[in-house]
């Protein structure tokens, strides 16, 4: 693999008109989203599950008794489409993990619960979960990850996308 700084000197040389060091902090974080990804899914498949299953076990877990959320909720918690909460439900579903029961408040929709084997399951997996994340961390002391998590959250706020207008333009204002 090319180091990060041989690519920006590469750059440099042969665009010395571009400032490119954006690409050097981008890269990183590329990199280091790479690796991380390759180590947690080392862990998932300890489980036969892929992320986005244990997103959903996680989030129903930590939802607390009864272990119970809507798709809309489960969406909103990942990050990720519907359409992607509904495929892995869908296999949770499958393997016994969660169930989907009408919702007794709204009938027209569902709630997501976590079965008795979807649950022991997530109490199992959390502890290895969380080693796999702290072995990929070991290299950073407490102050260094504290740092980097205020960067890192600065990033985000930085990059959350703009709120989408309402389709229905607010009433005129009447004198």
């Amino acid at each position: 693999m090319i180091a990060i700084d041989d690519i920006l000197s590469a750059w440099n040389r042969e665009r010395p008109d571009v400032d490119v060091s954006p690409m050097a902090t981008v890269g990183r974080l590329s990199r280091v989203a790479v690796a991380l990804d390759a180590q947690l899914a080392a862990d998932y498949a300890k489980w036969n599950l892929d992320g986005g299953s244990f997103d959903v076990l996680f989030t129903l877990l930590r939802a607390g008794v009864p272990h119970a959320l809507s798709p809309t909720e489960l969406a909103a918690s990942s990050m990720v489409s519907t359409a992607a909460v509904a495929q892995r439900l869908n296999r949770l579903v499958e393997a016994g993990l969660v169930s989907r029961e009408p919702n007794p408040v709204d009938g027209r929709g569902r709630i997501v619960t976590l079965t008795a084997q979807g649950k022991k399951l997530a109490n199992r997996a959390l502890p290895s979960h969380i080693a796999a994340e702290e072995n990929f961390l070991a290299a950073l002391d407490a102050t260094e990850r504290t740092q980097l998590n205020a960067l890192l959250d600065r990033l985000l706020r930085g990059a959350a996308p703009s709120p989408v207008p309402s389709a229905t333009p607010a009433p005129a204002a009447t004198s």
